[in-house]
C-alpha cells in the first residue's frame, strides 16, 4: 500500500468494495463468506468469468467516471491489477460525434479485379494510390492506435520479408502468426507472403490463467502445420518458448521488430502462380486432430469477389470490425475483402469489444460504417451489456449490411437487436444471417442485399421425427423458428443429400454439401479428414439443413444432432432455453448425446454451468432444467450435470465444443480444474520431456550421419583423385568416377532415381540442369554416360587441387562475365560438341540458399543453336536439401535426376535463341517444384557459361 497516495487508497477501498458487491451477487450462497483481497485472483478465487468481467468493468467505469485501458483490464489477473488499471484510467469520453464519411475526400477507385494473387492485390493498389488510407487500428471508438496506407503496408511488409529471408525462411515454409490485432499483424501477414512463405494464424494468449489449455492446443496446430518460425509479440516470447520446446519443427521465435532489424537487402520472389497456397486456416476447435484448411490465392480471391458481388461492395464503403484476425471471418471477410475493394477498414481488438461492446456501435456511428459482421453472441452481448444511457445520440443509419454468421443464428437475437437498435437508426433490412465455413474460404451463402432476415416457422415434431420442414400453421405450439442463411454465392452450389448421398428435394432435411471456385483442396497433412471431406466433387460441410426457394436453412452440426428413439434433437435450441433459467451461467450450457448400449439410441446429457452451491437450490435448478428440456425437445433428458463456471469447453471464437464436453463427461473429468500456474508449467515441462528427448536423439543421429557422410565423400574424392591420375584415358577415368560416385551415394544411404537417360542421343547433345548445390556435379558425374563435358567456370582451372583433375577429365572452362572471352569460349564449346562430346551446362550460373529457378544465361543455348545440337532439359532434385549453399552440415535426402525430351533449335538468330531458352526453362519450371526467380537475376545476355 505504500505505493499509493491517500486519495488512491480511498479509490482502492472503494474498488474492492465494488468487487465484493459483484461477488456477492454472483455467489449468493457463499459470496458473503468470500474474502476479497488485493491479491485475490479474479477468475480462480472470485469466480468472475469473461462475461462477469465485462459487468465489473462497466460498474467500475460508472462508479469512478473513468474509462479503463482495455488491454490492462483484459490481462488483469488479480484485484490489484484492476487497482493499477484504475490509476492509469482516463476520463470518461464524450460521445464521439460523426467525423463525416472518412472516404469523402478520396476519389472512387476500382477493385483489383485483374489481380491473380493477394500480393498482386496489394501491389495494384500501392502502385496506383500508395497514399490512400487502407486500415486504421482502434483502441476504442475514439482512440487510434495506428494507420496504414497501401504504400506503407507494402513497404513495411517487404522489409519483414527481407528479414525472414535473412533468417533462412524459404518458399513454402509455414510461419505461425500469433499476434493480437495490431499494425504488426497486418505487416507480418503480408511480409510472410512476400517472402514466399505461408502464414498460419493462431490466436494469442490473453491471460496466464489460460496458459496450459492455450499452449497445448496451439502445440497441436503448430506440429501439424510443421511451422518453422513463430512470429509473436515481444511480451509473448516467453510463452512461445514453451511452445518451441514442444514443436520439433519450430526453430525460430521472433517479434516483428526482431525480424525488421535483421533485414538485409535481398531480392523478393515474384509469385505468379494463383494456385499457390496463400493461407492455412485452422478450423475452430482443432484439437487432437487439427484440420488446417489449405487455401490458395485463387480460391481466396474467388470468395472475396463473390461476396463483394452480392454486397455490391466498392471503394465508397467502410467496414468496422472487432472480429479476431486469426479467424476467417475477420481475416478474409473483413480485412482482405476491404483490401481488394479499396474500402477503408476500422478494426479494434476482440478484447476491446468484449470489455466495452458499445465501442463497436459507436465506431460504426463515428466512421459511417456501411458494413460490419459478428457471430450471434456479439449481438447478444450488445443487448445484455449496453445500457440505454450509453446509446444516447447513437446513429447506425449508414449501415447497408451487417453479417450474422460463424455460429448458429438466434431468431430471438435478430428480432431483439433490430427492435432495440432500430431506435438508433439501425436498418432492420441490414441484418443478414449468412452461412460459411473455412473449407470454402469463408462465405458460402449470402442473402440479397437489403432483404432483411427471413424466418421459417416449422413444426418441430415433423422435422425431428420425419426430417420434413413442414410450415407450422397459426396457433401451433410445437414451433421451431429457423432463419434463412442466404443463397449460394455466384459460381457456387449447395445441395442437401440423404444418408446414401442422393439429393433431397425442398424442405427435406439432410446433410449439406457444396462445391465452387472457393473450395479448399483439403486439409494440410491430414489425408484421413480430407478423404472424409470430399464426396466426389462435392464437399461435406458437416452441417444439416434444408433448402427452400434457393435459401439454405441450417438446422445444426451433424456430429452434434442427437438421435433419440428416431427423433432428431437440436442442441443449440435446448442450450438457449436452459441458459435463460435463473442461476444458469449464460453461454455455459452444452447438450450432447452419448451412446446407450442397452437401448441402441442416445442418452441426452445436459451440462450446465452454475455458481449455486446450496444443495436445495441446485436440486431446484435441476428440476427446472428438466422441465425446460422436456418442453423444448419433446422428450426428457437422461441426465443434467451441474458444473462450476469455465467447465464447458469453447473454441477461441466462443462456440460450444460439444464433442469436447462429451469427452469430459465420458472420462469423468467434469469437476477437474487446471490448478495453479506453477502446476500448469510443471505439467507442460513433463509433457515436453519426451519431445525434448526425441529432439536430442534426432540431433545425435544427424551429427553421426553428417560425420559418416563426410567420411564417405572424402573417401570418394580420394579414390577418384587417384583414379583420375592413374588411369590412362578420359573414358576409363569417367567410368571409374561413375562407379565411385554411385558407391559413395549408396554408402551415404542416398536413394538415387534416374529417369530419361535413354533420351540422350549418341551423336552429341547439350544438357542443361538446374543448379542448387555443390553436390549437383557429383550427382551428374555418378549418372551421365560417356565422357560428359560439364562446363565449369574458369576460376576452377587455377585451383591447386581441382584444376589438374578437371583438366585430366577434359572439362571445358569458360569465362562467365567477360563478353569477348565468352564468345571465344562459345566457339571452342561448339568444336567439342561437333566431336560428339556431351555438353552439360548449369545455365543459372550459380546457386543460392533460396529455393527457386533463377534467370538463365544464354551461352548454352547459343552453343546448341550454332552447333545445331538438341537441348535436353534436366532436373536435379534433393541436392539442395542435402547440402545447401553456405552450409557444410549435410542432411539426408533422396536425389533424383530427370532428363526431358530433346528440343531442337529453331535457328541461330537472337530471337531463336531466346525462344529455345524459354522452351527449356518452362519445362524445368513445371518439374522442379520450386518458384520462379527469373525476375531476381539479370544475367549477361550472351554469356555462354554455366
Amino acid at each position: 500500500m505504500d505505493d499509493f497516495a491517500p486519495g488512491t487508497l480511498e479509490r482502492r477501498r472503494a474498488l474492492i468494495a465494488l468487487v465484493k458487491d459483484l461477488v456477492h451477487e454472483l455467489h449468493p450462497q457463499r459470496g458473503r463468506f468470500m474474502e476479497v483481497e488485493p491479491s485475490s485472483r479474479i477468475e480462480r478465487d472470485l469466480g468472475i468469468d469473461s462475461l462477469a468481467r465485462t459487468e465489473l468493468i462497466l460498474r467500475i467505469e460508472r462508479a469512478f467516471h473513468v474509462r479503463l485501458p482495455a488491454q490492462a483490464v483484459g490481462e488483469a489477473e488479480t484485484v490489484e491489477d484492476l487497482v493499477r488499471a484504475l490509476e492509469r484510467a482516463g476520463p470518461t469520453l464524450d460521445r464521439p460525434v460523426s467525423v463525416g464519411r472518412p472516404v469523402s475526400a478520396l476519389p472512387a477507385v476500382p477493385a483489383a479485379s485483374e489481380a491473380r494473387t493477394l500480393i498482386e492485390v496489394l501491389d495494384w493498389h500501392a502502385t496506383r494510390h500508395a497514399d490512400r488510407l487502407h486500415l486504421t487500428v482502434l483502441q476504442d471508438e475514439a482512440t487510434t492506435l495506428g494507420t496504414l496506407s497501401y504504400g506503407e503496408l507494402a513497404a513495411k511488409a517487404r522489409q519483414v520479408a527481407r528479414g525472414l529471408i535473412a533468417r533462412d525462411i524459404t518458399a513454402g515454409d509455414r510461419i505461425g502468426l500469433m499476434l493480437p490485432t495490431s499494425i504488426d499483424f497486418f505487416v507480418a501477414f503480408f511480409g510472410i507472403l512476400y517472402a514466399g512463405a505461408i502464414p498460419v494464424p493462431i490466436y494469442p494468449p490473453m491471460r496466464l490463467s489460460q496458459l496450459e489449455d492455450h499452449l497445448r492446443r496451439q502445440t497441436m496446430i503448430l506440429r501439424n502445420a510443421g511451422t518453422r518460425m513463430l512470429i509473436t509479440m515481444p511480451e509473448g516470447r516467453r510463452l512461445a518458448g514453451l511452445l518451441r520446446s514442444l514443436v520439433q519443427s519450430l526453430v525460430s521465435v521472433a517479434s516483428v521488430a526482431d525480424i525488421e532489424a535483421s533485414a538485409a537487402p535481398a531480392p523478393l520472389p515474384h509469385l505468379k502462380d494463383a494456385s499457390a497456397t496463400a493461407l492455412i486456416q485452422y478450423t475452430s476447435g482443432s484439437t487432437g486432430d487439427p484440420k488446417g484448411v489449405v487455401l490458395s490465392h485463387a480460391k481466396l480471391l474467388a470468395n472475396i469477389r463473390a461476396m463483394g458481388t452480392v454486397m455490391e461492395a466498392g471503394s465508397a464503403d467502410v467496414f468496422v470490425s472487432w472480429l479476431p484476425l486469426y479467424h476467417d471471418m475477420g481475416l478474409i471477410g473483413a480485412w482482405l475483402g476491404c483490401m481488394h475493394y479499396a474500402a477503408p477498414l476500422y478494426v479494434m481488438s476482440p478484447l476491446s469489444f468484449l470489455i466495452r461492446p458499445q465501442s463497436w456501435l459507436w465506431a460504426m456511428h463515428r466512421y459511417h460504417a456501411t458494413f460490419s459482421a459478428s457471430p450471434n453472441f456479439g449481438f447478444e452481448l450488445c443487448l445484455a451489456k449496453i445500457s440505454d444511457d450509453d446509446l444516447e445520440g447513437l446513429d447506425l443509419g449508414s449501415l447497408r449490411m451487417v453479417a450474422n454468421g460463424a455460429e448458429p443464428v438466434s431468431v430471438q437475437t435478430l428480432r431483439q437487436f433490430a427492435e432495440r437498435f432500430g431506435r438508433h437508426g439501425f436498418p432492420a433490412k441490414a441484418m443478414a444471417p449468412v452461412y460459411g465455413l473455412a473449407e470454402n474460404s469463408v462465405g458460402l451463402a449470402f442473402p440479397p442485399l437489403g432483404r432483411g432476415p427471413v424466418i421459417d416457422r416449422i413444426n418441430r415434431d415433423e422435422l425431428s421425427i420425419h426430417g420434413i420442414a413442414k410450415p407450422a400453421p397459426p396457433g401451433d405450439t410445437a414451433v421451431l423458428e429457423i432463419p434463412a442463411c442466404g443463397q449460394p454465392l455466384p459460381g457456387h452450389e449447395i445441395r442437401v443429400v440423404d444418408a446414401t448421398g442422393r439429393e433431397l428435394g425442398e424442405r427435406r432435411e439432410g446433410r449439406i454439401e457444396f462445391r465452387g471456385p472457393s473450395a479448399t483442396s483439403g486439409y494440410f497433412r491430414n489425408e484421413t479428414k480430407t478423404r472424409e471431406l470430399f464426396h466426389g466433387d462435392w464437399l461435406d460441410t458437416g452441417d444439416r439443413g434444408y433448402m427452400v426457394g434457393g435459401d439454405i436453412f441450417v438446422t445444426g452440426r451433424v456430429k452434434d444432432i442427437i438421435i433419440r428413439a428416431g427423433r432428431h434433437l437440436y442442441p443449440q435450441e435446448i442450450e438457449q432455453a436452459v441458459a435463460n433459467i435463473p442461476g444458469v451461467h449464460k453461454g455455459g450450457v452444452a447438450v450432447f448425446g452419448v451412446p446407450d448400449r442397452v437401448s441402441g439410441t442416445e442418452r441426452v446429457v445436459v451440462l450446465v454451468e452454475t455458481r449455486e452451491s446450496d444443495q436445495p437450490r441446485r436440486l431446484e435448478l435441476q428440476a427446472r432444467a428438466q422441465e425446460v428440456v422436456t418442453d423444448v425437445a419433446g422428450t426428457p433428458p437422461d441426465e443434467i450435470v451441474l458444473a462450476p463456471p469455465r467447465t464447458v469447453p469453447k473454441t477461441s471464437s466462443g462456440k460450444i465444443r460439444r464433442s469436447a464436453a462429451r469427452e469430459l463427461y465420458q472420462r469423468g473429468d467434469i469437476d477437474t480444474h487446471q490448478g495453479t500456474l506453477g502446476l500448469q508449467l510443471l505439467r507442460l515441462a513433463l509433457a515436453s520431456a519426451a519431445t525434448q528427448a526425441g529432439r536430442l536423439g534426432r540431433l545425435l543421429y544427424e551429427d553421426i550421419y553428417a560425420a559418416w557422410w563426410w567420411i564417405m565423400l572424402g573417401g570418394a574424392f580420394a579414390a577418384g583423385y587417384l583414379a583420375v591420375l592413374i588411369l590412362p584415358t578420359p573414358r576409363s577415368r569417367w567410368s571409374a568416377l561413375r562407379q565411385i560416385g554411385r558407391i559413395a551415394l549408396a554408402g551415404m544411404g542416398v536413394p538415387l532415381a534416374i529417369k530419361g537417360l535413354e533420351k540422350i542421343p549418341a551423336q552429341g547433345a547439350v544438357l542443361v540442369f538446374n543448379h542448387s548445390s555443390y553436390m549437383d556435379a557429383f550427382a551428374l558425374a555418378a549418372t551421365l554416360p560417356g565422357e560428359p563435358a560439364i562446363v565449369a567456370k574458369r576460376e576452377l582451372a587455377e585451383q591447386l587441387v581441382a584444376g589438374p583433375i578437371l583438366r585430366r577429365l577434359d572439362i571445358p572452362f569458360v569465362e562467365r562475365y567477360d563478353v569477348s572471352g565468352s564468345l571465344t569460349d562459345a566457339a571452342r564449346l561448339g568444336a567439342l560438341a561437333r566431336d560428339r562430346r556431351l555438353l552439360v551446362f548449369f545455365p543459372e550460373g550459380t546457386f543460392t540458399r533460396r529455393a527457386g529457378l533463377s534467370g538463365f544465361y544464354l551461352g548454352a543455348f547459343k552453343t546448341a543453336a550454332e552447333a545445331d545440337l538438341p537441348v535436353l532439359p534436366g532436373i536435379i532434385a534433393g541436392t539442395r536439401t542435402m547440402l545447401r549453399s553456405d552450409q557444410w552440415f549435410p542432411r539426408y535426402s533422396a536425389v533424383s535426376i530427370e532428363i526431358g525430351d530433346p528440343i531442337q533449335p529453331g535457328g541461330t538468330d537472337f530471337q531463336s535463341i531466346i525462344r529455345l531458352r524459354d522452351q527449356v526453362r518452362q519445362w524445368m519450371l513445371a518439374r522442379c517444384g520450386e518458384p520462379d526467380l527469373e525476375e531476381l537475376v539479370k544475367p549477361e545476355p550472351m554469356s555462354p557459361a554455366a
